[in-house]
């Protein structure tokens, strides 16, 4: 297995995703048939509920073998993830409850560009940010990751529309969608479309649940098809958010 060198943009077959610890069996079982194993997060006790298992509130992906993560993450993914040749790179900040001491790392990268409110960037994301050469683009959503389904290096579907404006302006396709709350986030409302979305190979994308429920699914498909990308559910139930599917090991690339 190889790690994936462009965050969240798997170029041959996933073999390993980042997700919440308390996704269903059926999602579990969805993955496993796909041959994807799912590597999965525990919950920060600092945290609210209803985001204290996800991915992208604790991890940030920067490429290749390289994860910055949140101080006090659970030593089991750490030793599971470093067993798997990651380096684990602690960041600077420690995340607690209120908004928005708990948006730290959950910046959005989209090909070469990180969208994310950079006032409250951690330090060290940034500078590992910016040693990779990506571009910021500041927007004033904290929940950038959650807010951002990346299609491909320049194109992202989301319900936000100042990240769909400031995206645009960079010449980036943007599909807007209504904010739908179809998409389950248990304790509140309602969850994003970045939260239930993920690549799984560099031509199909998969949902954490049905796709038929969510209200823009027409628009979905069809934007990510003229983007050479398929949507696949994962279950027959209503989409959750699980706080991203991350994509980080991937089959060799013929």
């Amino acid at each position: 297995m190889n790690h994936i060198k462009l965050p969240n943009l798997p170029e041959g077959k996933v073999k390993g995703i980042l997700i919440d610890g308390r996704i269903s069996k059926k999602i579990t079982d969805s993955l496993m048939k796909m041959e994807i194993t799912p590597l999965k997060t525990e919950c920060l006790s600092e945290m609210y509920e209803a985001v204290s298992c996800h991915t992208d509130i604790m991890l940030h992906h920067i490429g290749g073998n390289r994860i910055v993560h949140a101080p006090g993450i659970n030593s089991n993914l750490l030793d599971r993830l470093t067993s798997l040749g990651f380096q684990m790179i602690k960041g600077e900040t420690v995340l607690s409850t209120k908004y928005p001491a708990n948006i730290a790392y959950n910046a959005a990268r989209v090909g070469n560009y990180i969208i994310h409110n950079l006032k409250y960037t951690d330090k060290i994301l940034k500078k590992e940010l910016e040693n990779e050469g990506v571009e910021f683009i500041d927007v004033k959503q904290g929940y950038s990751k959650c807010s951002v389904c990346v299609v491909d290096k320049n194109a992202i579907i989301t319900s936000d529309k100042g990240i769909g404006e400031a995206a645009s302006k960079k010449g980036i396709d943007v599909l807007l969608i209504e904010p739908d709350e179809n998409i389950v986030l248990p304790g509140l409302n309602m969850g994003f479309i970045g939260g239930c979305t993920g690549k799984i190979a560099r031509d199909k994308m998969v949902v954490s649940g049905d796709l038929t429920k969510l209200k823009s699914f027409v628009d979905i498909v069809k934007f990510a098809n003229s983007h050479g990308v398929k949507v696949v559910s994962l279950s027959d139930e209503k989409p959750i958010d699980v706080g991203s599917i991350i994509p980080v090991l991937e089959s060799s690339v013929m």
